[in-house]
């Protein structure tokens, strides 16, 4: 079978990992990296094409977007009108269903798929979720993150102006409620006390307990490590106290990436138009023949 060509779109923390993931994975194969600065080749990609325009790359099939949630629109908006498949880990869980339909208008009308939110959370959490009220109807899901580094979080400080480098920690506190632990180093010139509030005020920590400290090197506390535990508490059918639990302690870009090959692959078997994880068949996220994988399976 023809392997399917994928762009990798940045190359910060999750497209390092989906470099390795699309290296690994038997039905695909890279069809270039997209950075902001070409001439900047890190040794792994030596040997692959790096470009900073995707249309000078060779028949692209897919682009798996590495880029800051908040320009993964525009990033799929001009892709999608080139007639690629798109694939994302937006998460920013308030702003999806609107997102889905500004690409969906796109992908129709280039006979394209965009599959957003492929992320871990939201993404195969999300399908995990779905499946917990499936079999639990009325009650209530719980979910957990951490403790652990998050992303997203991180990303949306380091843009914040004042901020030279930064770590957002995420510490469950039960019930679905989390606090965020968030550690810079501040730019010569700016005030901590007033960077720290901008921070509080974005809309990635606004809804959440965050306490902001300047540290002299944020390298010294990072760790990719991360997780997640989702609990389900209520009724099946008309009987009470029915309790399921799901819990994994993981890498966090690496798992990001692997999901995000998963879900470029469903790419593949769809029709053109925008999903979210739960909208997709989850055979259609492995590699392998339909027969071979529900014998194996089920």
């Amino acid at each position: 079978m023809k392997k399917k060509r994928a762009a990798i779109v940045g190359f910060g923390n999750i497209g390092k990992y989906v470099l390795d993931a699309i290296e690994a994975a038997p039905d695909f194969e890279i069809a270039g990296v997209i950075r902001r600065n070409p001439e900047d080749i890190p040794e792994v990609l030596k040997g692959y094409t790096v470009t900073n325009d995707i249309k000078k790359l060779e028949k692209v099939d897919v682009a798996i977007l590495c880029t800051p949630t908040r320009s993964v629109e525009s990033y799929a908006k001009e892709i999608l009108s080139l007639g690629i498949n798109t694939v994302d880990s937006y998460d920013i869980h308030g702003g999806i269903v609107d997102l889905r339909g500004s690409l969906q208008e796109v992908a129709t009308k280039n006979s394209t798929v965009a599959v957003i939110s492929a992320g871990w959370d939201p993404g195969s959490d999300s399908v995990v979720r779905a499946l917990l009220e499936a079999m639990v109807p009325k009650g209530i899901t719980y979910t957990n993150f951490g403790p652990g580094m998050s992303m997203g979080h991180t990303v949306a400080v380091k843009a914040i102006a004042g901020v030279k480098a930064a770590l957002s920690m995420t510490i469950p506190l039960g019930t679905s409620i989390h606090r965020r632990m968030v550690y810079i180093e501040v730019e010569d010139g700016y005030d901590f006390k007033q960077v720290a509030a901008t921070i509080k005020a974005d809309d990635y920590f606004a809804h959440d307990e965050t306490h902001v400290m300047q540290v002299e090197c944020v390298d010294n506390l990072l760790d990719m490590g991360h997780g997640v535990n989702l609990v389900r508490k209520g009724v099946s059918g008309k009987t009470q106290n029915q309790l399921i639990e799901f819990d994994m302690k993981i890498n966090n870009p690496a798992l990001t990436a692997q999901i995000l090959i998963a879900a470029a692959r469903a790419s593949f078997k769809q029709q053109p138009g925008a999903y979210t994880m739960i909208e997709l068949p989850v055979i259609d996220l492995l590699d392998g023949e339909k027969e071979d994988l529900i014998r194996r399976l089920v």
